[in-house]
C-alpha cells in the first residue's frame, strides 16, 4: 500500500492537472469501486468542477464545486491515470495500465472532463474505491475520526508524538508507528528510516524508549517524509510524478533495503529482521536493543 509521500506525490500531480476541469460524464464497472447513488452522481458530480485536490493520511480528496468531494482510496493495487491532449500522468500499482491504452480490464471508474481529458481509476484487485460524499460529512467517516494527526502539520509536535505513542506503551515502537490511529501515513519504509535516524531499535517497547529520544524521533520522521516528498516518493517502480519521473527516495534511504551494506553513520553492516510482522532494517551498532 502506498505511504504518505507516495499519495502526496499523486495529490501534487493531480492538483496541477485537474483543478478547474468540469466533469461531464462518469462510467464504472462495479458498485464496489464506485458505491454512489445515481441521483447523487447526477446532482453533485456531473457538471461540477474540481476546486481542490487534498490528502488526509493515505486518502485522496477531490473537492468539487457542488460542495461534495470524491474520496479516493487506492488500497493495494489502485492507480490514477490522467490522459490529456499530449500529456499523461500515472501513479499507482506497477503494471502496464500506467502506460497502456485505457480503459482496460482493470479500469473501474472513468471520469471524462468537458474538454475531453480523462481520469481513470484502475484497480486489479477491486479493493480500492471512489466515494462521493458531502464535503462537510467526510470528517465524520469512521476512518477520519480514528486516524492520527498528520506528521507534517504545523500543529504536530514531538510532545504530541510522544503522548500518542505512549497510548501503546506495551507495544514495540515500530508497531506503534505503523498504527494509523497513532500518527497518519507512516508505513514500513518511513518507520525504519525514522527509527534509524533517532537511533532507536524497532523492537524497543514504547515504555522503554528513553524520554530524550522522542524529540529526535520526531525530527527524523519529519526529515525523511519531507525528503521523500521532494524526491517524488519512495517507490523505485510503483509511482511516477506529474513529469513522469519515478520516486527516488530509496536512492537516499539510510537503511531500508540496504541490508548487507555499511551504515552511513557508523559503518556497521545493516541487517534485516522481522519486527511487527514486517521486514525491518536496522544498524545493530547504532540501534542497540536494551533489556526490556
Amino acid at each position: 500500500m502506498p505511504e504518505l509521500p507516495e499519495v502526496e506525490t499523486v495529490r501534487r500531480g493531480l492538483e496541477g492537472l485537474i483543478i478547474g476541469r468540469t466533469i461531464a460524464a462518469v462510467t464504472f464497472d462495479t458498485p464496489k469501486s464506485f458505491p454512489n447513488a445515481p441521483a447523487d452522481v447526477q446532482a453533485f458530480l456531473i457538471n461540477s468542477s474540481v476546486v481542490t485536490v487534498s490528502r488526509r493520511a493515505k486518502v485522496l480528496l477531490i473537492g468539487l464545486s457542488s460542495h461534495y468531494s470524491l474520496v479516493v482510496h487506492l488500497k493495494m493495487t489502485g492507480q490514477l491515470v490522467y490522459v490529456g491532449d499530449g500529456e499523461r500522468f500515472g501513479a499507482g500499482h506497477p503494471n502496464a495500465s500506467l502506460i497502456g491504452q485505457l480503459p482496460d480490464t482493470s479500469t473501474r471508474v472513468t471520469l471524462t472532463f468537458s474538454d475531453g481529458t480523462t481520469l481513470y481509476f484502475n484497480d486489479q484487485r477491486k479493493f480500492g474505491w471512489m466515494r462521493l460524499l458531502p464535503t462537510t460529512e467526510i470528517a465524520n467517516l469512521d476512518f477520519f475520526k480514528k486516524v492520527g494527526p498528520e506528521p507534517l502539520s504545523a500543529d504536530f509536535s514531538w510532545q504530541i508524538l510522544r503522548d500518542r505513542l505512549q497510548r501503546r506503551k506495551n507495544t514495540n515502537i515500530k508497531a506503534a508507528l505503523l498504527d494509523q490511529t497513532v500518527v497518519a501515513g507512516i508505513g514500513n519504509i518511513y518507520a525504519d528510516e525514522s527509527l534509524w535516524g533517532a537511533a532507536i531499535h524497532p523492537s524497543t517497547l514504547v515504555k522503554n524508549v528513553p524520554a530524550k529520544k522522542f524529540e529526535p524521533l520526531f525530527s527524523a520522521m519529519q526529515a525523511v517524509l519531507r525528503k521523500s516528498i521532494a524526491e517524488g516518493g519512495s517507490s523505485d517502480k510503483n509511482y511516477v510524478n506529474a513529469e513522469g519521473n519515478r520516486g527516488r527516495y530509496l536512492t537516499f534511504a539510510a537503511v531500508f533495503r540496504k541490508e548487507g551494506q555499511p551504515c552511513p553513520r557508523c559503518g556497521t553492516i545493516i541487517i534485516k529482521t522481522r519486527v511487527a510482522g514486517r521486514g525491518t532494517h536496522t544498524c545493530p551498532q547504532c540501534q542497540k536493543l536494551a533489556k526490556q
